[in-house]
């Protein structure tokens, strides 16, 4: 599989040290954490999600024929919908990559063309490159990513669909096998972006509550800044069996204030899309809505919402596309490998703020990046 090289050339001290402090916004308290210097390391994960990235346009120039339908005029996303035969979130996972690689772009009225850049991949057109990137129209990934797109995931859902649950039966998560491989797999990124993430969550006395929380990791490092809050973690229970597994760890790190974390902590088995939430003054959703399609992440807002006490917030830890739908290039190539993965994709901040907004809540326009192309975005409920 050809491999693009879009980050490589970017200078290691421009993207790879970030300086991470607690913002100071207005009417906004943040964790008194000294300021860090720190690598980031997004560029190991953009290289391994462009690999998606490289599947997307292979389908699209050699099996779904994006270009030669658009090589006469512009459409609006509706038509070229309507005329490749995709569904909504295929599309919205498709089209912006294909923007953010440069390929395509919107004219004054919305609709999408080929931009002079991508005119070299049209068939016919001289000199072209349609050749060159048919070398690999054969190569598995691209043939099972162009299946994948027209039919709005994988042929074969018997056994789930990765990680996520599927319909009303069991979750995969409830396998413990699988629960420590995916957990596990996880917690190195947990852990790196745990405290910035804690860094610039709200500092409150009250309650936290980590939905999906995996490792634990969100809560055990905001508990630590909040040495007089509690928290609650929902997940699995086998995901719930190494969140504790963690926290035995976490607690005897020997850092200032850990001893105290695990009397803060309880560890609630259940279903977040089904079972009652308790009530919090914080919610916390950590790259957790990116695994679902847009009918249950709108489901999701109105149950995380009515969770909130009043004058609460929730919280997203994700990475968000631009609101115009055209990249960024690093979001677009991760949006695809949880296509690949999952029943969802990213979204951008405005489609999370219409959520939110449906759902009763305020959303603010913050945004605060922290690494590996992640940010937190926040609503409020109103007193």
């Amino acid at each position: 599989m050809t491999r693009r090289a879009s980050f490589a050339t970017t200078s290691c001290k421009q993207t790879c040290i970030a300086k991470i402090w607690p913002y100071n916004r207005p009417g906004h308290k943040t964790n008194p954490i000294v300021p860090v210097t720190q690598p980031d390391p997004a560029p190991i994960t953009r290289h391994l999600r462009a690999m998606f990235g490289s599947r997307l346009l292979i389908a699209a120039v050699h099996h779904l024929r994006v270009f030669e339908t658009l090589r006469i005029e512009p459409l609006s996303l509706a038509e070229l919908r309507s005329r490749l035969q995709l569904s909504e979130r295929p599309a919205m996972v498709l089209f912006p990559a294909l923007c953010a690689m440069g390929l395509l772009a919107h004219d004054e009225s919305e609709r999408l063309f080929i931009t002079e850049l991508g005119r070299f991949l049209i068939h016919g057109q001289t000199p072209n490159l349609t050749g060159y990137t048919g070398l690999e129209q054969s190569d598995p990934g691209a043939l099972e990513m162009a299946v994948r797109l027209k039919n709005d995931g994988p042929l074969d859902t018997t056994q789930g669909i990765s990680f996520v649950k599927e319909g009303e039966g069991p979750s995969p998560m409830d396998d413990p096998g699988l629960a420590r491989t995916l957990t596990l797999g996880l917690a190195g990124r947990a852990r790196h972006l745990s405290p910035l993430v804690a860094a610039n969550l709200s500092t409150r006395q009250g309650h936290l509550l980590d939905v999906a929380g995996g490792t634990g990791y969100y809560t055990y490092e905001w508990l630590l800044v909040n040495p007089e809050s509690t928290a609650t973690i929902l997940d699995r229970p086998a995901v719930l069996t190494i969140a504790a597994e963690l926290l035995d760890e976490f607690v005897q790190s020997g850092r200032p204030g850990a001893e105290t974390i695990k009397g803060r902590v309880t560890f609630l088995p259940g279903d977040m899309l089904t079972d009652e939430l308790p009530q919090t003054d914080l919610l916390l959703a950590a790259s957790l809505f990116h695994d679902w399609p847009t009918p249950t992440c709108q489901q999701l807002a109105h149950h995380f919402a009515a969770a909130l006490h009043p004058g609460g917030e929730l919280w997203v830890h994700d990475a968000f596309l631009n609101d115009t739908l055209d990249g960024p290039l690093a979001v677009t190539d991760y949006s695809a490998q949880l296509f690949w993965n999952t029943k969802g994709r990213c979204y951008s901040r405005a489609e999370y703020r219409s959520w939110f907004t449906q759902a009763g809540l305020e959303p603010t326009q913050d945004a605060f990046p922290t690494q590996m192309d992640y940010g937190l975005i926040r609503a409020r409920k109103p007193d």
